[in-house]
């Protein structure tokens, strides 16, 4: 065995820093993820965009207790100088990891080898450790969190303050995305205990959340205990490695005879359904520059109540607001938003065309049409016959939901 694990260097980009924040969002979002897992196993290198790298400053306000060296874009190794930061590279070799989501995944497994009692850290990545690994070109949820989030907030931030800026697509986009009904992988046996939940007109006991709100209240600050849900149960109870309340363990009979299709769905509790993940601190960056720009404005936030409720939820979780300590973050607090009705949602800004395509499951079209519109575009075209067997159906509604090719998107 090695008596040493070699170094790695990660390289972010550094435009210029705003409040409480390093811009490019992607650099504060890395940051941000380095103080929740309390990780220092990287050598932190922030790249200016220019030629200034004389500015020592932001390395000791933004970055937390990491300590962060400025380097030229052409000090930067040459497998690094032609990627998109951030970018992981171990030193003196050629491997380079580049791009948000996989440097986010890559310190997350890091942090669990090298401590293998970190076990909320790896249950980041969610089941199966899938969360952001499929590519911004495949998925239109890493798309959305990779990219789009992180552009629509940069661009709203930028634009002169005397325009009035109606709020980002995107961000209406997730706003809807959060008031879609939740899939987990044991979906079917969460909704039935929600079933008997109602049955019984019983609330789920609201879970302690663990030592670390203990030491908070110590110091002053006072938590707002989250809603009582059967989902919030579910969702902290994996959070602290807990077991689920005994009381909704059990299933009555006429509970277990009910038809799948007539369980209550599930709410969403955190960005990708019950459980938090990546994704929760990849957007949470994002989404508290765009709150405090749009209050600093005077713009109304009652038009996206699951986004400000989430923001309100996400800071529950342990280490969040640690976190956001380190990085200088001062998380607002948005209680009036809290119980917005979904109805005052505004018409007039609505999700445009293009980006709710994506999002309509009843009309699923196959997935080769980008790749035919490319070669269109070039010249070539194909020609199509049709089927031999033209008749042949397949009535959807009657088979499993998970075996619908519409189900992967």
């Amino acid at each position: 065995m090695k008596d040493s694990v070699a170094e790695e260097h990660l390289y972010l980009a550094f435009s210029h820093q705003c409040r409480d924040s390093i811009f490019p969002l992607h650099t504060s979002i890395s940051l941000f993820l380095l103080s929740y897992c309390d990780c220092k196993l990287f050598k932190v290198f922030l790249v200016p965009t220019g030629e200034d790298v004389g500015d020592q400053c932001v390395t000791k306000n933004l970055a937390g207790d990491l300590e962060v060296h400025l380097i030229s874009r052409c000090q930067l190794p040459v497998v690094v100088q032609s990627c998109s930061l951030p970018a992981v590279v171990v030193k003196d070799d050629k491997f380079c990891r580049a791009g948000l989501s996989v440097v986010l995944r890559h310190i997350i497994q890091k942090t669990f080898e090298a401590d293998p009692s970190k076990k909320d850290v790896l249950e980041l990545l969610g089941f199966k450790k899938t969360c952001l690994k499929a590519c911004a070109e495949v998925s239109q949820w890493t798309r959305l969190c990779e990219i789009s989030i992180p552009l629509a907030v940069e661009r709203f931030l930028t634009a002169p303050p005397e325009h009035c800026q109606a709020i980002p697509p995107d961000i209406l986009l997730l706003e809807r995305k959060l008031g879609e009904p939740v899939r987990v992988h044991n979906d079917d046996k969460i909704r039935r205990q929600k079933l008997q939940q109602q049955k019984a007109g019983a609330k789920a006991a609201v879970p302690v959340l663990g030592k670390e709100e203990t030491e908070e209240s110590k110091t002053g600050e006072v938590h707002e205990p989250p809603p009582s849900s059967l989902e919030l149960s579910v969702a902290f109870s994996k959070l602290l490695a807990q077991e689920a309340p005994d009381a909704i363990s059990r299933e009555a009979p006429h509970i277990r005879r009910t038809k799948t299709s007539d369980l209550p769905l599930l709410d969403h509790v955190f960005a990708e359904g019950l459980y938090f993940t990546v994704a929760d601190l990849v957007l949470l960056p994002c989404i508290h520059q765009f709150l405090v720009s749009s209050k600093k404005q005077g713009k109304n936030l009652v038009n996206l109540p699951l986004i400000s409720s989430w923001y309100q939820r996400v800071q529950e979780v342990p280490g969040v607001k640690k976190a956001a300590g380190k990085c200088n973050m001062e998380l607002l607090q948005l209680p009036e938003l809290m119980s917005a009705p979904e109805e005052q949602l505004q018409d007039s800004s609505s999700v445009p065309d293009e980006l709710e395509e994506d999002n309509d499951d009843s009309h699923f079209m196959g997935g080769p049409r980008p790749t035919m519109t490319k070669l269109m575009d070039n010249g070539i075209e194909a020609k199509f016959s049709p089927h031999p067997c033209p008749s042949w159906s397949l009535d959807w509604t009657s088979l499993p939901s998970a075996v619908s090719p519409g189900e992967g998107e």
